[in-house]
This record gives structure tokens, C-alpha cells and sequence, in this order.
């Protein structure tokens, strides 16, 4: 049995943190550089220009890479030969999580009651935390600084089987037709098809977190896609919402099993910023 100290889980996840809302991903670099090479709009290439800037900008000063630092989004592979010793897991990750946004001056957005007091917690706690328990004696951390105005793009449906492909694909493309241009395009949409009305959306966000330009290996949703795109930067979006061929960077599409009564779909939607950075202990 291996034993990790709460301290260590702590250290892990400030850094994740800082690194998280300061650099971005190569593969979503990568993504907009290809956009670019693809976008007619003169508005379109004026925006991406300015995003590849401030990607540069935010890794040489050291400063966020949006003013929305986000909500953060936990995802935890917990090896079951692991035991964690001193605070609980939740604690943890909350302490990173305060040390990180109080110590580098990171926006904190969380409030604590959602409906009525609305006050802010003050130091960007508490994170939610997705934990799925493995095999082997490894704790994997991948921490996603999720912005609200993607988050507020985002949708679950329900849909009958016999929707079928149709109906997934209708959902998605209204989905990011009616809120996209808020979301801060190009975007990263992912999709969560199966599970339930709780498994799906995790199941999108998940997906958020492979790297742009990957397929699915299953070649129907890989095939489902490329649809999706096509579909998505049809709308004419564009970046920044001005017009124009690049809505959507990429589209990723995950599924499981689910009930012969159902067809969850859920689409979680992220802007050109999509933040996260991952590390084990």
C-alpha cells in the first residue's frame, strides 16, 4: 500500500492550478494556428491573431490566460493500492485550490449559496471533484479551471431512441446556435451520449480534455464527429461570434452504455481557452 500526505495533494493541485490558467494546451495553440490557415473572415483572422497573442502574452508575463479563472473542475484517477493520509481528499484539493488563487492573484468567482446570500467564498472553494477508483498505486489529477460563460452554452437532453442520430445531431447544433456566439468561439464542444441524466454531462466534460483534432476510435462516433463540426461551423459563427468558417475548433463525442428506454445526450461546451493540466503522484 502506497501512502500519499494530503500536503502533497495540495502542492499538486496549486500547481495545476497556476499552470492550468496560464498555459494553454499545444494541441489548442495548435488548433487555432490550423483555423487560421482555414478562417476568410478578415474579423475571423483578426480574432485568432489576437488569441494566438495572448497565448504568448499569458505564458512570458505569467498571467492568466482569460479574466475568468474559472471554476474549478477536479477529475481524480485514485489507484486503489493508494491510501491518503492526513486531510480528506475534498480538503485537499480545496487547500491547492485556496493557496492557488489567493496567492497568485487568480480571479475568484464562486459564490456560496447559488439562489438567494450569492456571497463569495473568497477563495475560489470549494472544487468539484469527479474521483473514479483504479487499479494500481497512482493518484492521476487533472484540474480544469472551467469559465462560466461556456458552462452557461452548455445542455442535457433526454431523448427518445428513436430520435436517433438526427436528434443527437439537431440537439447539438441548436445547442450551439442559440449560446455559442457567448462562449467565446472558436470552441471545444464535447458530447456525452448514454449513461444518464447524472453520467452524461460528465461524460461531455470529459471528453473536453482530449486533444484537439483527435477521433473518437470507435470510427461511427468518429464519423459523428466530423459531422458535428461540419455542422457547427456551417452556423457561421465564426470566431468571436463576428462571422465567418471557424466556430468550432473541434468536436468530441463520447458514449456508454445506457437503459433501451433512453438516449441521454449532453453537450458541454468550452471556449478557445480551454484550460487544463493534468500530474500524479
Amino acid at each position: 500500500m502506497k501512502e500519499i500526505n494530503s500536503v502533497e495533494v495540495a502542492n499538486l493541485i496549486e500547481s495545476l492550478c497556476i499552470k492550468a490558467n496560464i498555459c494553454a494546451p499545444e494541441d489548442v495553440m495548435e488548433g487555432i494556428i490550423l483555423a487560421k490557415a482555414h478562417e476568410d473572415s478578415s474579423y475571423g483572422q483578426a480574432v485568432l491573431e489576437d488569441l494566438l497573442e495572448n497565448i504568448e502574452l499569458a505564458r512570458k508575463e505569467r498571467m492568466p490566460l482569460c479574466q475568468d479563472c474559472g471554476m474549478v473542475v477536479v477529475f481524480v484517477d485514485w489507484g486503489q493500492e493508494v491510501l491518503l493520509v492526513g486531510s480528506s481528499l475534498q480538503e485537499s484539493i480545496d487547500e491547492g485550490v485556496r493557496k492557488a488563487y489567493l496567492e497568485n492573484y487568480l480571479r475568484r468567482s464562486v459564490v456560496n449559496d447559488p439562489l438567494y446570500e450569492r456571497k463569495n467564498t473568497g477563495d475560489n472553494t470549494p472544487a468539484i471533484v469527479h474521483c473514479r477508483l483504479v487499479g494500481g498505486n497512482e493518484a492521476k489529477f487533472t484540474v480544469v479551471p472551467k469559465g462560466m460563460g461556456s458552462e452557461n452554452a452548455s445542455a442535457l437532453a433526454m431523448l427518445s431512441p428513436a430520435d436517433g442520430q438526427e436528434g443527437v445531431i439537431n440537439f447539438v447544433k441548436s445547442t450551439v446556435a442559440q449560446k455559442g456566439q457567448n462562449a467565446c468561439p472558436p470552441l471545444i464542444v464535447g458530447v456525452g451520449i448514454g449513461g444518464n441524466f447524472e453520467s452524461a454531462p460528465i461524460l461531455a466534460k470529459r471528453s473536453l480534455l482530449r486533444p484537439v483534432g483527435s477521433r473518437n476510435t470507435d470510427d461511427r462516433y468518429s464519423q459523428l464527429e466530423e459531422k458535428l463540426l461540419e455542422e457547427i461551423n456551417g452556423l457561421g459563427l465564426g470566431p468571436g461570434g463576428y462571422g465567418g468558417r471557424v466556430t468550432a475548433l473541434d468536436v468530441h463525442v463520447e458514449f456508454m452504455p445506457t437503459h433501451i428506454a433512453g438516449l441521454p445526450v449532453a453537450v458541454n461546451v468550452c471556449c478557445n481557452a480551454l484550460r487544463h493540466a493534468s500530474g500524479h503522484l
